[in-house]
């Protein structure tokens, strides 16, 4: 990393809980590249006060988690389209003080949407109502899928989201019911979407979020849950020979989209996953 000097550009994050992996992820290429920037990590209280620092201090961009993603918006100058399709926001450019707001989660749920090249008849099931769920299903909406189904726990969300792009929605109770009937017609739910933390590192990461008849009979098997990289749904989906799409694919292209957004540079896939590979050291 090049010595701190005034003509350094400062990107930031910020979150409820801090984590070192953007800041890994985009400092390597930042080193790598011979890029003259620095990105930090940041909590805050204060988030008008924070975009109002960003403006202020002319930093060049913010990374948004939660609980910022919504909050934010009222403070930002310009939505760019995928920010406007699921109204939140994880990325923030600054451009001589003009704040334009994407959304790189579901950039790349799209990307990755589209570079398979699944056929958009097929059937998908969504598992979770989330703010990620949302950028999930506004992915497959704008992908061209036209049969979905949303599965939640909270019932009032759950028809939240589905309603807002047109799909069905079930609560928990009723997925066993819905696919006993849908086998029972020789039918199946043939992409399967987890977007809820069961699975997820230190928290249920035993847990299967979908039982394995429905993964036997699915076609392709996506976890949005970047830790592990090999949760128990995408184990299971592996050792049936599914075709699977991870969270670490996901979690990777957004922030290589972030990157871009801040410096210009397009990165290589081989410089996608070496930064990717080395961010999950100590995240």
């Amino acid at each position: 990393m090049p010595i701190l000097n005034k003509d350094m550009q400062v990107c930031i994050s910020l979150a409820a809980r801090p984590s070192n992996l953007g800041t890994r992820f985009h400092n390597f290429l930042y080193d790598e590249l011979g890029l003259n920037f620095i990105y930090k990590a940041f909590t805050t209280d204060d988030l008008e006060g924070a975009v109002h620092g960003i403006r202020a201090l002319s930093f060049r961009g913010c990374s948004v988690s939660m609980p910022f993603k919504e909050a934010i918006i009222p403070l930002i100058d310009v939505m760019a389209p995928s920010a406007l399709a699921i109204e939140s926001v994880n990325t923030v450019v600054n451009d001589n003080g003009v704040l334009t707001a994407s959304n790189t989660d579901f950039e790349a749920v799209l990307q990755l949407l589209r570079e398979r090249e699944f056929a958009t008849s097929q059937s998908v099931l969504v598992r979770g109502s989330g703010g990620m769920a949302k950028a999930v299903v506004a992915a497959f909406k704008a992908a061209g899928f036209q049969i979905l189904t949303v599965v939640a726990r909270n019932a009032a969300a759950g028809e939240a989201l589905a309603g807002k792009y047109g799909f069905a929605h079930i609560v928990d109770s009723e997925l066993a019911k819905v696919s006993g009937e849908m086998a029972a017609d020789g039918r199946a739910f043939e992409i399967l979407v987890n977007v809820t933390p069961l699975g997820m590192a230190g928290e249920n990461e035993q847990d299967l979020s979908f039982a394995p008849e429905l993964i036997t009979a699915a076609n392709l098997v996506f976890d949005v849950v970047a830790f592990p990289a090999e949760t128990p749904l995408i184990k299971t989906a592996l050792a049936a020979g599914k075709p699977v799409i991870t969270g670490a694919e996901v979690i990777a292209l957004q922030a290589a989209l972030q990157f871009a957004a801040y410096t210009g540079v397009a990165l290589s896939a081989d410089q996608v996953r070496r930064a990717s590979e080395f961010s999950r050291q100590q995240s």
